[in-house]
């Protein structure tokens, strides 16, 4: 089974959600996507079946076979003659319509993205940041000031990684937060707001559920 195949079946799995039900969702019969899956037929997705997937997924349409976008501009050289210059690829990260609070909190919701932000691809290689791990969603609230500012975009890495201190979108008693983490004893965790108003708390560890790493930020001036 190549990549694209694999990992669609991978992405219902974690899901829960059938091929049927997908096939569904894109206005399909329902043996459209295991057709695709075990019989190859059709060869690859329709660009708006495979778009649709990506969102429903939270993933990049690369992993579900899309094309590497690249783009030649030709430049003035010294000479005055033109050259092809190659850009860099670029990853569309989903934006989920659901803010992480840096104030009294968001109920956490499992909702499709409503658009996308652009990250240039080699940038994100050279962080050693994986596209289909990472969201964009917008900050709400003054606690992590002046950090971070209500309506800031902040790009989360959601890859499994052991905890370490910094920025972290967390899910406490049912709430979505944005807060810096540190360890602390017996195994507990010091959930910080970088607003000296607001107390810092700390938690029993298995209180905090880590969903994901703050490693960008972005925002009006």
């Amino acid at each position: 089974m190549d990549p694209p195949r694999a990992r669609l079946v991978a992405l219902a799995a974690q899901r829960g959600v059938s091929l049927a039900a997908l096939s569904a969702l894109l206005g399909r019969n329902a043996a459209y996507l295991q057709q695709f899956v075990r019989k190859r037929s059709p060869r690859k997705l329709e660009e708006n079946d495979r778009r649709t997937l990506a969102e429903f997924f939270g993933v990049d349409e690369a992993e579900l076979g899309a094309p590497v976008r690249e783009t030649v501009l030709t430049v003035a050289s010294a000479g005055g003659a033109g050259q092809g210059v190659r850009t860099a690829d670029w990853a569309d990260i989903p934006r989920l319509p659901l803010g992480a609070s840096a104030g009294p909190g968001t109920m956490a919701q499992d909702l499709a993205p409503i658009d996308r932000l652009r990250f240039s691809g080699r940038w994100l290689r050279q962080q050693g940041l994986e596209p289909g791990m990472l969201s964009v969603i917008e900050v709400e609230g003054d606690s992590m000031e002046p950090t971070l500012r209500d309506g800031d975009e902040i790009l989360v890495d959601r890859s499994p990684r052991p905890l370490r201190s910094g920025l972290h979108v967390i899910r406490l008693d049912d709430v979505l937060l944005v807060k810096r983490l540190e360890p602390g004893a017996a195994g507990t965790v010091q959930i910080i707001s970088d607003n000296t108003a607001y107390p810092r708390m700390e938690r029993p560890r298995a209180d905090v559920a880590v969903l994901g790493r703050v490693v960008w930020k972005g925002g009006r001036i």
